[in-house]
This record gives structure tokens, sequence and C-alpha cells, in this order.
């Protein structure tokens, strides 16, 4: 009963990325949380390297999604493995799943089926383009909805070359998204006594963090487009050129540009440069004259010189780096589990902490079928 959903449980029949990212949240929350996988393999992602291990056989991108679960394995398309998910369901207060539209509703558990077993459950639905509208049976993948969405538009070197994002972020914000969602209507079932259906897509949740892309169009009507490592409105604001290297410089208001300048020896006061307006209009300009002083100093001269004047200013960290950095590691960004093949192992840990909790004690993401006997049996004692 550790974590604020220490009391819930998680009935998580969803694989690849998104279904088990929000599934994994709710883990990190507390709550119990029951992985379904098929017989002959498992949720996909156990097939998608880089592998480690005696063997070789050892996702690590499967560990990336799948903490704080159990594992059993059930045939979905059998009538005993049916019959186990509907005792599954009855003590169950989620239920995640990212099957293509309709498919769970062919294996007979219809969202009707589904609330008629438990009318408490929580259903979180995920999709890659929604479940209705004109083209809301379509596979989706992340990169297809990066690029459908509109977000590989708004990010690489120029308009003509769009880059997708180098993390999966259409599945993660998707993730992201249905556990704010299941929160919700956890929260909305205290009052109400019944679940309901939350639903979102890789397509919602990256249209979902257009922010002012979206309002530069909708109310502006000017199309965004990509901009590289720089702001799309304001100036200075991205990564700069310096002697062997490169540094990020984020100047969002007039008193910090003045900083800036008075480091870099620009006058901060000539017209093209006065205002952010007029910053942002003379952008490739101001960016070659701040280059031109960058070039006297590296990196770190010019990180501690910026953080003395208070401008916000960092590197551009390596992933080794990061779980190396002291900060990371002060905010939980960095757990160690007890693998059983693999002993100690460190893992990405959750991004939220709670003040005042004790810490929490992380499940190794789970072998395939490691927990079907356990949870038989506790299914057996819940019943009884």
């Amino acid at each position: 009963m550790q974590g604020a959903l220490g009391d819930i449980v998680v009935l998580d029949l969803s694989r690849a990325l998104a279904g088990p990212h929000a599934a994994q949240m709710l883990g990190d929350l507390g709550a119990r949380v029951i992985k379904v996988e098929h017989p002959g393999g498992g949720d996909e992602s156990r097939g998608w390297g880089p592998f480690v291990g005696p063997d070789g056989d050892l996702s690590t991108y499967f560990m990336a999604a799948n903490r704080n679960k159990q594992s059993i394995t059930v045939d979905l398309k059998d009538a005993e493995g049916k019959a186990l998910i509907e005792r599954l369901v009855r003590q169950s207060d989620v239920l995640i799943e990212n099957f293509r539209t309709g498919v769970l509703d062919r294996l007979g558990f219809t969202v009707e089926r589904l609330h008629e077993l438990n009318p408490r459950l929580v259903i979180l639905s995920i999709t890659g383009f929604g479940h209705d509208g004109p083209e809301g049976g379509r596979p989706g993948y992340d990169q297809i909805a990066q690029g459908e969405g509109g977000l590989m538009s708004l990010t690489g070197p120029s308009p003509d070359e769009p880059y997708r994002v180098g993390a999966s972020i259409a599945d993660l914000l998707g993730g992201i998204h249905g556990a704010y969602g299941v929160v919700a209507a956890l929260y909305e079932r205290e009052r109400t006594g019944l679940g309901k259906v939350v639903r979102t897509s890789l397509l919602a949740a990256v249209a979902g963090v257009h922010s002012y892309h979206g309002t530069a169009w909708t109310v502006g009507g000017q199309v965004p487009r990509a901009n590289g490592n720089h702001h799309a409105s304001i100036a200075p604001y991205g990564a700069f050129h310096c002697d062997g290297g490169m540094i990020q410089i984020a100047a969002a208001n007039d008193v910090q540009w003045r900083k800036v300048a008075a480091l870099l020896d620009i006058d901060p006061d000539v017209a093209k440069y006065a205002t952010n307006r007029e910053r942002f209009a003379h952008r490739d300009e101001l960016i070659a004259d701040m280059e031109r002083a960058l070039a006297k100093h590296d990196r770190g001269h010019w990180l501690t010189a910026l953080g003395g004047a208070g401008v916000p200013a960092g590197a551009i960290r390596s992933i080794d780096e990061v779980y190396a950095w002291d900060q990371a590691r002060s905010q939980g960004l960095v757990i160690e589990v007890d693998h059983p093949v693999l002993g100690p192992i460190e893992l990405p840990g959750p991004p939220l902490r709670f003040d005042g909790a004790p810490p929490m004690r992380h499940r190794v993401p789970p072998a395939l079928g490691e927990h079907n006997d356990e949870v038989l049996a506790w299914l057996e004692d819940r019943e009884g």
C-alpha cells in the first residue's frame, strides 16, 4: 500500500510504449500493475534493442517502460484466457489498452461488457489517431504521429528539413496524458461510484503540445516553421557556438538581454537589438555578433560568467552525462533495482517526488510470465 495509488489495481493490456508508459506512471505512484502478455513472446518491445545479459536477450527498451509491474501470460483468444481476464477485470480499478480500434471488441471485451463486469472500472484507451472520426481506425506509430500532428514541421534546421524529435515523444506524451486522465477519472469515481472511458491518441498528444505554435496559426494566421536550435519568437534564445563547442543561452526579457550584451560587449540599445521584436527580426545578425564574442572563450568560462550574471544558460549534455550528473541524481532521476539476471542495475527514475513520502521501493521490469502464480494466488484471495 505504498504511494498515493497504493490501493489501486491496474490491468495493463497494452504493449510497445504509450500504454506501458501510462501504466508505469501509475505503478510509480504505488498502484499494483498487472501486465498481461501473450505467452508466445510477450510485449513486442521485448524484442527491441539494445540487448544485454549473458544470452543477449534482455531488452533495455522493455526495461524503460515496465518497472513496477507484474507480468502474467494470457492468450486473449482462448476461452480460458478470456475467463481469467474477466476475473481480473472484476478485481481491477483501471484497464489500459492500446489495441487498434475494434480489436478489443472483437475479443469480446466491449466497453459495455467491461462495465457490466465492473461498473467502477476506469478504462484508458490509447489509439493512433482517435477511436472515431474519418481516420479513426488508422494504425499509429510515433514517427507517423509526429509528422501528421505537425511536430516534425516545427523541428529541424529549416522548414525544408523536418526532423523527428529524438525521443518517441508522441508515445510518451500519449502515456502521460493517459495517466493524467486516469487519475482524474479515479477522482471523479469517488463522487459517482462509476468508472468511465478515458481516450487519448498519439495525434492528440502531439497536437496537445503545440501551445504557442498552435495559437500563432489559430489566432495569428501564421504557420510556424522549423527554427533549428533557436526559439520561434524570443531572441536571443537558443544554442550558440563558442570556443570548442556549444552553449545554450536564454534571454527571455530585456533585463536578461542587457546582462548578456554586457558580457559580450554588444551595445544593447542599438535600434536593431533594443527590444525583443527588433532582436527577433534581426536574429541572424544577432547570432553572428554573439558567436564572434563567444568564440573568445570555452563553454566552461561562459557558463560561469552567465551563471554569475543570473542569465539562464546551460550545456548540451549527452545521455551518459545526464545520468552521471549530481543534480539529476539528487532529483531521483536515477534509481537502482536488483535484477535477477543482471544484478544491481540503474534505471531512469520517475519524474515526480512527494514531500514527506518515504523512498519508493521499485520493482525491476518483470520477466515474461514471472508472476503467473503470484497473481493467481492474489486473485483467489481477493475473490475469497
